[in-house]
């Protein structure tokens, strides 16, 4: 397969939808993709600013004092202990290394990659670039001989779901008799909501309840754009497995994958500050009560969805047929279509939108029981 060979991107199917919200009287209160509307802070605009000084190329593998500030922060919000700053590296943002992943660590058509069931579509798009199979399966029982990755996502993108320490002991014991690399989106992990996850963290891949203090073959991956609002500073980064790092790292080198100076010193600050973080923790929360029983009272059925930026719910119709019921309130969700196979009945209500749009789609749905 090619790049010329990718379909259409997928969000080019809801222009219709929107097209019919943007019509409603009140505009378009648009619940469909997962970008931050709120202020990027203070702390991290300050530290860009004072940057802008970048004459030098940057490095590729990161400043000593980011790669020093990713493992602090492991430690003290992951609970993840003794990494390294050669366990560590910079990226991006996370949409590159997810869809690049599979390149980078040499993969081809006699492989195969596993993402999760309901899954954002970059874990399939970055299998089909190299010519690997992709898999979609959430039960490392299923996971077969010739996998040479394995994607989770946890908390989930589009569902919300979580795994915990059992779960993710079984994928890595699994993934290691595979021999395969496994690879956990964790880029929600601040924002847990239901269950457990309302007093307790999330668990990452790498905390030793799971691995044992072994890190072979498992990678994290971590994206600032949900907890800080960096989404435009495309600023991530991986951890895990110092063998695996240092191999990506030379394939990112020679392909000029490299995190601009700047953004490197706005993450820091980023990572070293706490209170902005929960700061944008309780705005999420109490958007999220705004709307969660407002999204039940119209009909949806929420599934999951205990922690992260979304509503994953169905009515039990085509999810197109929800989309377009939803659009005539002027109301934008996103199709379960977009997700994978699985889930054709189900649409995905974000979070990222002002207070005002979230109550004034609350308002909507609210009275389109009512009327």
């Amino acid at each position: 397969m090619s790049v010329r060979d990718l379909a259409d991107y997928p969000w080019d199917a809801v222009a219709p939808y929107a097209e019919r919200a943007r019509q409603h009287p009140g505009g378009i209160v648009d619940l469909s993709i997962g970008s931050p509307v709120d202020p990027t802070p203070d702390v991290v605009a300050d530290a860009l600013r004072r940057a802008t000084d970048a004459h030098a190329y940057p490095q590729t593998v990161g400043t000593p004092a980011l790669r020093e500030a990713i493992v602090a922060w492991y430690a003290r919000r992951r609970g993840v202990t003794g990494l390294t700053p050669s366990h560590v590296v910079p990226t991006v943002g996370s949409k590159e290394l997810v869809a690049l992943l599979p390149l980078l660590l040499g993969l081809g058509p006699d492989d195969t990659v596993v993402h999760p069931r309901a899954a954002y579509p970059s874990y399939e798009v970055g299998a089909r670039l190299v010519g690997a199979a992709p898999l979609a399966s959430d039960d490392p029982d299923e996971w077969p001989v010739g996998t040479r990755l394995v994607w989770l996502n946890t908390p989930g993108n589009p569902d919300g779901g979580v795994l915990g320490v059992t779960d993710l002991r079984r994928a890595v014991e699994r993934a290691r008799e595979l021999g395969a690399v496994l690879a956990s989106d964790e880029c929600y992990a601040e924002l847990g909501w239901d269950g457990p996850w309302a007093d307790a963290a999330v668990p990452s891949i790498l905390d030793p309840s799971v691995t044992d203090g072994d890190v072979a073959g498992v990678v994290s991956v971590y994206s600032l754009s949900k907890q800080s609002n960096l989404a435009g500073y495309r600023a991530a980064f991986l951890a895990g497995d110092p063998a695996l790092v240092e191999r990506l790292v030379t394939a990112r080198k020679h392909l000029g994958l490299m995190v601009p100076g700047p953004v490197q010193a706005a993450m820091i600050a980023a990572l070293g500050d706490d209170a902005h973080v929960e700061h944008q923790r309780e705005l999420y929360r109490s958007r999220r009560n705004t709307l969660k029983p407002a999204v039940e009272a119209a009909g949806f059925r929420i599934d999951r969805s205990e922690a992260g930026l979304y509503l994953w719910a169905t009515a039990g119709e085509e999810a197109w047929d929800s989309l377009g019921r939803l659009s005539e309130l002027g109301i934008l969700a996103g199709p379960g279509h977009f997700y994978g196979t699985h889930f054709p009945q189900h649409v995905r209500f974000s979070l990222t939108a002002t207070d005002e749009r979230i109550a004034e789609a609350a308002r909507r749905l609210r009275a389109s029981v009512s009327s």
